[in-house]
């Protein structure tokens, strides 16, 4: 690590903790609609910015990668349904938590059913959503664990207490602002880092060549149009399952919830969902496109031996 890693490592989590800080330091009010909703101030670029970051956690930049290493760019279908959730979401689905004032999907449910009734279902989303963020927060500490050589129980431990600061200190609009950085910052370095190896490619190997290698290979496959019901990808699977699961996953998730229920009005947050789902396709491309690269490159290097001591 060179001191200008260090000072891009350091600056990074200092100004999202800072950024938060700093978005809510007028704020002093008690009330949990605030906290939850964050007065509902936000515009739609910031909801549609937050809701990707929600969803696009260090697993996606870590691990799809790895998956374009090895199967190419056919994941990239799965997310074929996306836009058809978010119309339907925007249109059929908002209008109603927007018309009933809710600062949560299980208060929908308190509303429509009963007390018990919100109860379980909130009980279960913390359940499922306390073991996803472990994971969450288990795949960046082993990275720092592998280039730092720390201890993976401390990295995680810091880690927890990083986030739970900026969260608990400005609440729902923070996280949004602060997760509007997180995938700015995300974005530009998927853009820098496809630059930088095809920059590491033999000279006369640029993009067009390079990406002529992967299609030999066939990586480059983005659509299926063949329906088969052994075909781990199609383009069937992620307009038809696809769908339904992003219908499950930002209607009724209270980590997507509470997003685009922050927003000015309903125009708003209307716009801030379809521009996640318009959005969310090329930058899976992207994603997958830098794992693509990755295995162009070591066809002319030497691939290192999987060693990490984290794990």
């Amino acid at each position: 690590m060179h001191v200008l890693d260090w000072a891009v490592l350091i600056g990074t989590l200092a100004i999202i903790v800072l950024y938060g800080v700093w978005i809510s330091r007028n704020d002093h009010s008690t009330e949990p609609d605030d906290f939850l909703a964050g007065k509902r101030d936000l515009p739609w670029w910031t909801i549609g910015l937050s809701i990707m970051a929600t969803q696009a956690s260090a697993i996606t930049f870590l691990s799809t990668p790895g998956q374009a290493f090895s199967d190419g760019m056919q994941f990239v279908q799965f997310y074929f349904g996306m836009p058809i959730a978010m119309l339907f979401l925007a249109y059929f689905v908002l209008p109603i938590y927007y018309k009933l004032h809710v600062t949560t999907a299980y208060e929908y449910l308190e509303k429509r059913f009963d007390l018990r009734m919100r109860t379980l279902a909130a009980g279960l989303f913390l359940i499922q959503r306390g073991m996803a963020a472990a994971i969450s927060i288990l795949a960046p500490s082993i990275i720092l664990c592998a280039v730092f050589g720390w201890d993976l129980l401390l990295t995680n431990f810091f880690m927890t207490v990083f986030v739970v600061i900026y969260t608990t200190t400005g609440g729902s609009a923070a996280v949004s602002r602060t997760q509007e950085l997180q995938m700015t910052v995300m974005l530009g370095g998927l853009i820098l880092a496809f630059i930088l190896i095809i920059r590491a490619l033999p000279g006369g190997v640029g993009v067009s060549e390079a990406w002529q290698i992967a299609g030999a290979t066939g990586k480059t496959q983005i659509a299926d149009w063949s329906f088969s019901w052994n075909d781990r990808y199609n383009v069937w699977s992620g307009i038809l399952g696809a769908t339904f699961l992003f219908l499950s996953y930002f209607g009724t998730d209270q980590s997507q919830v509470g997003r685009y229920l922050s927003g000015k009005t309903l125009r708003e947050s209307r716009i801030g969902l379809i521009f996640n789902g318009i959005i969310k396709i090329p930058m899976q491309m992207l994603v997958l496109a830098v794992g693509v690269m990755v295995f162009v490159f070591y066809q002319f290097e030497q691939a290192p031996l999987h060693f990490n001591q984290a794990t």
